[in-house]
């Protein structure tokens, strides 16, 4: 897998991935140390994976280095994949989205420090640690209000907002109509802006 150019998203989460088996199953059958299945998941969503990284990191080299980053903590971690609570798509797109992020603010921070260290002794210094408590609690604020979505809603949101897609473009990966998905996701994000309102 390492060193390949991801491809193009062909599959989703409830369709037949090859094998017959949905994304999902392979998913599940990867947490059961099944190597061919996650070669499958790759398959599937290597080029999803991929154009997220690349969308928050806005890198290519750093975006591919992401992607295997993903793909290593799936083969890793896939035993913490729960139907229940969402496909297997969400799961592992949001699981790029987090990774993404990391990079992002672990550079983000080695800049500051870099400045701090050149700045003048005058200088007021930057509460780096309560930046990172704000955002911890800001970023768990998000996850238990997109766990209060239904899983369309949550998958449409998810896909839009971290993975940057269009409507159509949801549409298609999720394999719904486009006007319910524009419907699931205003409602959707009328759940999470109260949802968020309710914890500010």
């Amino acid at each position: 897998m390492a060193g390949e150019a991801p491809r193009r998203l062909g599959v989703a989460s409830g369709t037949p991935a090859a094998g017959g088996r949905t994304l999902n199953e392979q998913l599940l059958a990867t947490g059961r140390g099944d190597e061919a299945a996650l070669a499958q998941v790759y398959d599937a969503m290597a080029s999803a994976v991929f154009g997220v990284a690349k969308r928050v990191v806005r890198d290519p080299a750093r975006a591919e280095e992401i992607t295997q980053d993903v793909f290593l903590s799936v083969w890793r971690f896939a035993t913490r994949f729960d139907p229940a609570k969402g496909s297997a798509q969400t799961w592992i797109l949001t699981l790029t989205h987090r990774r993404a992020v990391d990079v992002v603010r672990a550079e983000e921070a080695s800049t500051r420090r870099e400045n701090r260290a050149a700045a003048t002794a005058g200088d007021t210094p930057f509460d780096s640690v309560q930046e990172q408590a704000t955002t911890r609690i800001e970023g768990e604020q998000v996850r238990r209000c997109l766990g209060s979505l239904t899983e369309l809603q949550r998958e449409a949101v998810t896909l839009a907002y971290y993975g940057g897609y269009t409507y159509p473009e949801v549409s298609a990966l999720l394999n719904v109509n486009l006007s319910t998905i524009k419907t699931r996701m205003r409602d959707g994000m009328i759940r999470m802006r109260d949802c968020l309102g309710g914890q500010s």
